[in-house]
């Protein structure tokens, strides 16, 4: 079992920054691959980003792509997204989620990821 608790969430003005963080419980988070999803009001919960377990590749959405920012620190059981340039159709909640243990390749639907954290809002006024 893994639980997932992240934190960072707020409100912030356009143009501002946030680093969501996401700490894992449990030893296997060094070999899942993990990734940010998020759900704005009346919206289906959307892919955003995801790391391999290593953090050697990372995938993102086409819309956050060369502002957000995703790692991670196995020594800390911990994955970040770094949020920069934030526009106000990036307000939604921000959930961490992971694979199960070993899985090969990295996912970026929801259907394949097997832990979900509660999630965090992120506000971005206009």
């Amino acid at each position: 079992q893994v639980q997932l608790v992240e934190s960072g969430g707020g409100l912030v003005q356009a143009g501002g920054s946030l680093r969501l963080s996401c700490v894992a419980s449990g030893r296997t988070f060094s070999s899942r691959a993990m990734g940010w999803f998020r759900q704005a009001p009346g919206k289906e919960r959307e892919f955003v980003a995801a790391i391999s377990w290593s953090g050697g590749s990372t995938y993102y959405v086409d819309s956050v792509k060369g502002r957000f920012t995703i790692s991670r620190d196995n020594a800390k059981n911990t994955v970040y997204l770094q949020m920069n340039s934030l526009k106000p159709e990036d307000t939604a909640v921000y959930f961490c989620a992971a694979q199960a243990a070993y899985s090969v390749g990295i996912a970026m639907t929801s259907y394949d990821y097997h832990y979900w954290g509660q999630g965090t809002q992120v506000t971005v006024s206009s």
